[in-house]
């Protein structure tokens, strides 16, 4: 069952990193326009990431002896937050950073600890997460890419597709099947570290409406894996990715995916005498959002914990996915409503690119129907 979220405040001296933060982005995205900003968090930019790793910033919680900063989770909720209410492109480290790192820390080798980790904290490896298929989507029990045992390791064969950034990226975590079929469920999945370098490996970026190509379909033809790239167990990789699921849905990146476009248009009322209807909207997106940053906060103090916090976790990407795909419909209504007030071309931009995008927000991360079933038995529904 779901517990209780207590309301939690973010400790003091996590919350002072938030100055310098502030300052280097002034500098660093100074001369980025509107537009280019409203990627958000799927933003791909090597050098700006190296940047971040140069002041200690991929890899804050991770541990020390790994390379990482050793700070707590509210720091990383703290850099997070600003990172993403600022637009900064960090897709580039992102998932590495954010998921693959603590997955490898909690269920890897030693070796792959210090192999992978620092080098996540660097900047140097990234990663992408290979999870849905064709076929399947959402639901993860159904994967049919497999990996059979050979005398030197494993022999992967298979497809994943909407693997953001599998073309730019180092490597990949992949559930596949070891042994069962698909009818079997839970059992008999494993998780493997995929070097996308190998041969056998076939990737094809998907271009989007917005004329981006973040997602691409990976191919697998008899790809030779060593024993070396197994992590965990073999057939506990259901138990590791639902784990590894509460990091990717817990965190601001669920409530952020718009922000740009929010400021920017409470900049240009700022500057008009704004409807009565423009400031009730206003009020209402800024009630929703704080509500759900305190949420995610107090996910975060259960991921301080140590815990595992699935449906909590579950309850940030569904509402805050809410929350995102809202604020470019109501915006476009609002300036809909008052078609003789000039509106500048860079909000313009910035709203039509995250209109065309923002039908993606409810599938990255899982479907609402996925999400609300795992609700649904946390709260002993079904």
């Amino acid at each position: 069952m779901i517990g209780p979220l207590s309301l939690t405040f973010i400790p003091p001296e996590d919350e002072a990193l938030r100055a310098p933060i502030r300052e280097f982005l002034d500098v660093a995205l100074r001369d980025v326009p509107l537009e280019v900003r409203a990627r958000s968090w799927m933003g791909f930019d090597a050098t700006f990431s190296r940047a971040l790793a140069a002041r200690a910033w991929v890899g804050l919680t991770l541990p020390t002896e790994y390379g990482g900063g050793g700070r707590s989770y509210f720091a990383r909720f703290v850099l997070a937050e600003e990172l993403l209410a600022n637009s900064a492109p960090v897709s580039a480290h992102w998932i590495a950073e954010r998921q693959s790192a603590p997955q490898i820390l909690k269920y890897g080798s030693e070796a792959q600890k210090r192999f992978f980790v620092p080098r996540i904290c660097r900047a140097e490896a990234f990663f992408c997460i290979g999870m849905s298929e064709p076929q399947a989507g959402s639901d993860l029990a159904s994967v049919r890419t497999r990996a059979v045992r050979t005398a030197n390791g494993w022999r992967l064969s298979g497809q994943k597709i909407w693997t953001t950034n599998a073309y730019r990226a180092h490597y990949m975590i992949a559930l596949v099947r070891t042994s069962g079929t698909t009818e079997d469920r839970h059992r008999g999945l494993s998780q493997f570290i995929v070097d996308l370098a190998l041969p056998g490996i076939t990737i094809r970026p998907i271009r989007d409406l917005s004329g981006d190509e973040h997602f691409c379909e990976v191919f697998f033809d008899n790809v030779e894996l060593g024993n070396d790239a197994l992590i965990g167990n073999e057939g506990a990789g259901w138990e590791q990715v639902t784990s590894e699921l509460a990091f990717e849905r817990s965190g601001p990146e669920r409530l952020y995916s718009s922000m740009v476009l929010l400021d920017a248009w409470l900049t240009f009322l700022r500057g008009q005498v704004a409807s009565e209807a423009s400031i009730r909207l206003a009020g209402k997106l800024a009630a929703h959002l704080a509500a759900l940053r305190a949420l995610s906060i107090a996910v975060t103090e259960r991921l301080a914990r140590g815990e595992s916090p699935l449906v909590e976790a579950a309850l940030v990407k569904d509402m805050g996915t809410e929350i995102e795909q809202l604020i470019p419909s109501a915006i476009a209504d609002a300036l809909g409503a008052e078609p003789d007030r000039p509106i500048p071309p860079p909000l313009l931009r910035a709203l039509a690119y995250i209109t065309q995008i923002s039908s993606s927000f409810s599938l990255r991360g899982g479907t609402w129907e996925i999400l609300r079933g795992v609700i649904a038995r946390g709260l002993g529904l079904r």
